[in-house]
């Protein structure tokens, strides 16, 4: 019987074949937590009594929400953890001296691969799908099963296929090919659901594009984004040296969805997702008539704050200035990031402009720090979600865009298309 990609790697790892809406208990290959999420992990860990990890090699944790730590209470938070990798000699485990955005990282050192099925204790954990892997957010306490047990249970999902077809114009990313996904179904319009993407538009996207398309993924309810490995994928993947062998994976041609989405992307310009639902997406042409002026721009996060974001944005901004009004903060996803973009001039040209360059970290996305939104203020921002309240004050709002029109919009004072 023929299956999807996401029906194939849970019977690889069950030893028989599996089909959407079967309840399968499925080892893991890797296990993510993180500064915020792993101490409650960790403390049902240690009541259940279980004296060593099922499987070290498979359990990461990063502290990246809130580090370097910002207050009293994450300083303590972080300790938890630094104390529960010292104690079991984690072999994975990251904080200032090898630092990143947890879905950033992990990808870059190798740790998470083409058929591997990863759980994380964060939502946006779907972002690891690009590689052609099984990858989706669980609670805590999920977290402590599958370290003690080495996996859990799942439910195998179902898949909405999405097919995109033609070259993307200049400036249009795989942010805006998700968020026009999320403007057609809703933020609920996949739940539970694998959204698999397709289509010839695919070998035109980079593997930053990729992350970014599966990352948001969640936005829509879906458990899981996936996509199959390629050429990109072995491009990206050759220098690195992975955790496990890459185990690849097809859907047949004539597998079982529950929908199909066709999306041309040829006619697509970038999309705007207007407060406060990240499927309340409107086209550039529309923000642009509608004069929205800003207080903030970011370029960050584990969406878009990759090397690709950071040249997009430096090439936007060399020779420019950020209006006068508008506060330009710029974070990249990991330390080697931030290494090569400094590296490449892209820091620098940032920094002239009047943008401000933070440590790798989580903590302006979720409203944490370095970069808190005040009272009725307005930002564009590369981040994942524009919920009220998400990046600061309840009466501030968020617009949710690509790196290319966040730096364009840092310079005119409003959302604007970028030249």
């Amino acid at each position: 019987m023929s299956q999807t990609i996401t029906e194939k790697i849970f019977s690889q790892h069950v030893g028989h074949d599996v089909y959407a809406g079967e309840i399968v208990r499925s080892p893991i290959d890797m296990v993510i937590g993180n500064d915020i999420t792993t101490p409650i992990s960790i403390k049902a860990f240690e009541e259940s009594g279980a004296k060593q990890l099922a499987n070290p090699e498979g359990f990461c944790i990063v502290l990246d929400h809130f580090i370097p730590a910002k207050d009293i209470a994450s300083a303590n938070q972080a300790r938890i953890s630094r104390d529960f990798a010292k104690k079991y000699k984690l072999p994975h485990f990251f904080d200032e001296k090898d630092m990143g955005i947890e879905h950033a990282l992990l990808p870059e050192k190798g740790l998470v691969g083409p058929g591997d099925v990863i759980i994380g204790a964060d939502s946006h954990t779907c972002t690891h799908g690009a590689l052609g892997a099984f990858s989706t957010g669980m609670g805590s306490t999920d977290l402590a099963f599958a370290m003690i047990t080495g996996g859990n249970w799942f439910k195998v999902p179902e898949s909405i296929k999405v097919v995109f077809t033609g070259k993307p114009q200049e400036f249009v990313s795989g942010k805006d090919l998700i968020l026009e996904v999320i403007r057609m179904i809703g933020v609920d319009g996949a739940l539970y659901q694998t959204l698999e993407f397709t289509g010839d538009t695919i070998a035109h996207l980079s593997m930053d594009d990729r992350f970014s398309l599966c990352n948001m993924a969640i936005e829509a309810g879906a458990k899981s984004g996936i996509v199959a490995y390629d050429a990109v994928t072995e491009a990206f993947l050759a220098d690195k040296n992975l955790a496990r062998p890459a185990r690849i994976h097809n859907s047949d041609d004539d597998a079982s969805y529950v929908k199909t989405l066709e999306i041309d992307v040829a006619n697509l310009e970038p999309v705007i997702a207007y407060p406060f639902l990240p499927s309340n997406g409107h086209s550039l042409s529309q923000a642009v008539a509608d004069d929205i002026k800003i207080d903030q721009a970011f370029i960050g996060s584990c969406t878009n704050g990759r090397l690709s974001d950071l040249k997009m944005a430096a090439e936007i901004l060399k020779g420019q200035k950020v209006h006068e009004d508008v506060r330009l903060i710029v974070t990249p996803g990991t330390q080697r990031i931030l290494r090569e973009a400094n590296h490449l001039g892209y820091i620098d040209i940032i920094i002239d402009a009047g943008g401000v360059v933070s440590n790798p970290t989580c903590g302006a996305c979720l409203g944490g720090y370095m970069g808190i939104l005040g009272d009725g203020e307005v930002a564009v921002s590369t981040t994942n979600r524009n919920f009220v309240g998400r990046m600061g004050s309840r009466s501030s709002k968020v617009y949710l865009a690509n790196s290319a029109v966040a730096a364009a919009s840092a310079i005119a004072g409003k959302i604007v298309a970028p030249q």
